[in-house]
């Protein structure tokens, strides 16, 4: 389901039920480089299926038929990534008027260690004939969107899917996937949001023709109405975040830090380019300083960075803003779109300092 409800208006049962099925990180946790798997952002947009390993066979379809178990597809060659994921929703819930869908906030992110073996020589062992456009991945969750019966689809161009770095991943953070992020294999496509890795994989395909299915043709695109054909989102949008200041009010989450010397820290990503510089603002986005970043230690993971800031009594609304080495830089009012996708707003933190 979806439609608008004014920024005044409540969160609905519906989105309430998902909600307490999925979760956001903690904005503390980014002071970890790699996310705890526990903390680390969750969207489940079916059940999760119940998956024997023992029995689990992965389909690779091309000019040949292939058939890989757990045990076999450990046996090819093995990849490590840092790898930061967002979900496309992150930041849909502040936007006005609110898209009814998971009501992100800023937590729907994490990055975290993966392995796995690189996709390319499974579909080059496949064969990638002269016709193929695309390359179709399903999943093993199942359920109804958009009144379709359906299991989980996405696809990727064959250029795409042939990128070094886009891997089958059977560990996360040095263990198993946990069932909720995927076991016992998932896509890992860096750079872009989290829709695209899909979980629970269970067949992947060499199509000729662009797929078609819902959550590539009616899911996840940027569009003003439901009549609009849209963008289909893609590569991460530009994002830093703070580790907030100080110490929290229980309900409203409004932050209270003591006067003096304090080191504001954060993380900044972006799929479109590496990082290039992040911004701090004190005062609500009217004046902004250089944050020093630190060196970038892999391309896909995100960067810390950390601001001096000398507070004195008052309030105060802290912001960041990240810009990467193409010249996409965060926005201080994101245009509005159906779905609430890809808004990258510059974070804002209102901070008491006591007096």
């Amino acid at each position: 389901m979806r439609g608008t409800l004014s920024s005044v208006e409540g969160i609905s049962l519906e989105e309430l039920q998902l909600a307490a099925r999925n979760h956001g990180m903690p904005l503390e946790a980014l002071r970890y480089p790699v996310t705890p798997v526990g903390l680390h952002y969750l969207l489940i947009h079916y059940d999760v299926p119940d998956v024997d390993p023992a029995t689990w066979i992965l389909m690779v379809r091309g000019e040949r038929e292939l058939s890989l178990g757990l045990a076999g597809l450990k046996e090819r060659p093995r990849k490590e990534l840092t790898v930061t994921m967002e979900c496309a929703g992150n930041g849909r819930a502040r936007l006005d008027p609110r898209p009814v869908s998971q009501p992100w906030l800023l937590e729907a992110v994490g990055t975290a260690r993966w392995a796995g073996t690189p996709l390319r020589p499974l579909l080059e062992e496949a064969g990638v004939g002269e016709s193929a456009v695309e390359v179709l991945f399903t999943g093993l969750d199942r359920g109804i969107e958009g009144d379709i019966e359906q299991r989980y689809q996405r696809s990727l161009t064959v250029e795409e899917a042939l990128r070094d770095d886009v891997i089958l991943a059977y560990e996360m953070n040095g263990g198993p996937l946990p069932p909720q992020h995927g076991f016992p294999v998932r896509l890992l496509v860096p750079g872009w949001y989290g829709m695209t890795s899909v979980k629970w994989l269970a067949e992947i395909e060499l199509i000729d023709e662009p797929f078609a299915g819902y959550q590539q043709a009616q899911g996840y695109r940027l569009r003003q109405s439901e009549d609009e054909e849209g963008t289909p989102l893609q590569r991460i949008v530009p994002r830093s975040l703070f580790v907030p200041p100080g110490i929290p009010e229980f309900f409203t989450r409004a932050r209270t830090v003591e006067p003096g010397e304090h080191v504001l820290v954060g993380r900044a990503w972006s799929g479109l380019a590496p990082v290039a510089a992040v911004e701090v603002s004190t005062d609500g986005g009217s004046t902004w300083a250089a944050a020093e970043l630190e060196p970038e230690k892999e391309r896909w993971a995100w960067r810390g960075w950390r601001f001096r800031w000398k507070a004195e009594s008052g309030e105060y609304v802290l912001c960041s803003r990240a810009r990467d080495e193409d010249g996409n830089e965060q926005p201080l009012d994101p245009p509005w779109n159906l779905g609430g996708y890809a808004n990258n707003a510059v974070q804002r933190v209102h901070v008491t300092v006591r007096g």
